[in-house]
């Protein structure tokens, strides 16, 4: 198993979850974050904005749909055709173990699933 952390920018957000819903994949737990990237924020007249309000989408997918997923959110993320300064990151991490809180049952890796007793 695989999570994906994007951070894209908030006008964007609704495209991609529109396109994920689309592609198969309507897991997304989404968080209003702020930050900055290599721009170092973003300077209008005197005033410098150090943290950029942006959207992250976490999911967790099957390492077979990793890539599928990731040119999902960039094509819909990306500003234009050829993409825009800020228009975000992906972040790809290994699940070694998933936990369902309401049933009990444990999802591991190699897709292996046993339920926990309590």
């Amino acid at each position: 198993m695989i999570m994906i952390r994007s951070i894209v920018r908030p006008e964007k957000v609704d495209n991609v979850l529109s396109a994920l819903m689309d592609a198969g994949f309507p897991a997304v737990t989404r968080y209003s974050v702020v930050g900055r990237g290599k721009q170092r924020g973003i300077k209008i007249g005197q005033i410098t904005y150090d943290e950029i309000p942006k959207e992250m989408l976490l999911m967790v997918v099957k390492d077979s749909d990793k890539d599928y997923v990731v040119e999902t959110v960039m094509k819909a993320a990306r500003t234009g055709d050829k993409g825009a300064f800020g228009d975000g990151k992906i972040f790809i991490n290994p699940v070694f173990e998933v936990y369902t809180i309401s049933s009990g049952i444990k999802e591991m890796a190699g897709g292996t699933v046993e339920e926990v007793k309590l």
